[in-house]
């Protein structure tokens, strides 16, 4: 439930409810509102994508078949990594491994507790084997998802903000979230009603802005070959190292810093590579969407109906009527 919202003047917001609801059923089945918000992203990082890739001339909705295998992966990868980031939560005595018909096994996926940085390792494999299938160039659907992916996961964010989870430190911000005291998460020693810093909306709000950077720069400067993947990779990077610093969900700390702050600082240092290297290896247009000896499968269907009409329609001359 939430709390009343403290106000500084008559009518002014000085803070930010949570969601009373989490979750409603249509008749036995639970739907959890989180899995809608990571659905919708997925679908609209897909048309978005789609309509990016058609520009560049690959097939119409060869997305959906690069998709299958990369939401697959992407899926086992987010919950993989959250369990080998948090092994405290699933391993040593008393806790539930491998039961998934028991609350706390590692499969259970569907109890929370998936990581982002996961899915886009294992996104990353399903997008490689995608267009080893299709036959479309790594580094063309590479840029054409850039944008699509922020989008997805600042439209994911959202459902933290349902789960009431991975806020950050108290703050006396007007634009602080209110969080209950009886959550799981609510750091104990604080008062009832403490606000905290809402970081699902400066991620949902800065992953907003990347993606019109990219779109941007990336007509702007024409870059292709992966460049507009790097640019993701330095710019979604680099807001993770700032939000993952200020929350206070537990993480496994390496060297002083959340594990997630050096993954971060990995993707902005990789992205950097992959925008040097790229650069100084292409310097021209890429030559298609597809990798050398693939094409379109429908590359004649425009051909065969506009020219070849003398395979469809009967254009000789009508016979003579020699009866009188």
């Amino acid at each position: 439930m939430s709390l009343a919202l403290p106000t500084a003047l008559s009518g002014v917001l000085t803070s930010i409810p949570s969601p009373d609801i989490q979750s409603f059923h249509i008749g036995p089945l639970q739907i959890h509102i989180y899995a809608l918000c990571i659905i919708a992203g997925i679908i609209v990082a897909g048309l978005l994508t789609n309509r990016r890739l058609t520009q560049r001339g690959a097939e119409p909705w060869v997305v959906v078949d690069i998709a299958i295998p990369t939401v697959l992966l992407a899926f086992v990868g987010a919950r993989a990594y959250h369990v080998l980031t948090h092994p405290s939560f699933y391993f040593g005595e008393g806790k539930n491994t491998w039961n998934p018909f028991e609350y706390g096994s590692v499969w259970a996926i569907w109890e929370g507790g998936i990581a982002i940085f996961g899915a886009l390792i294992g996104g990353a494999v399903g997008v490689w084997l995608g267009c080893k299938w299709t036959g479309i160039r790594f580094w063309t659907f590479a840029d054409a998802l850039a944008p699509g992916l922020l989008l997805a996961q600042a439209m994911g964010r959202f459902g933290n903000w349902f789960n009431h989870e991975l806020f950050g430190q108290p703050t006396d911000l007007p634009w602080g979230l209110e969080i209950s005291s009886d959550n799981s998460a609510f750091p104990p020693g604080l008062a009832e009603g403490t606000l905290f810093h809402p970081t699902f909306l400066y991620e949902v709000i800065w992953n907003l802005l990347g993606v019109f950077f990219i779109l941007w720069i990336g007509r702007r400067l024409q870059l292709q070959w992966g460049k507009q993947l790097a640019i993701y990779l330095i710019w979604y990077g680099a807001g993770r190292v700032v939000w993952e610093s200020i929350r206070i969900d537990p993480s496994e700390i390496i060297l002083g810093l959340r594990s997630n702050v050096w993954t971060a600082i990995i993707g902005v240092l990789l992205g950097i590579i992959i925008l040097t290297v790229q650069s100084r290896r292409h310097t021209g247009a890429e030559p298609s969407a597809y990798v050398d000896g693939r094409t379109r499968p429908d590359a004649d269907a425009g051909v065969q109906s506009q020219n070849a009409l003398d395979e469809f329609v009967d254009v000789s001359e009508p016979p003579v009527n020699t009866t009188d």
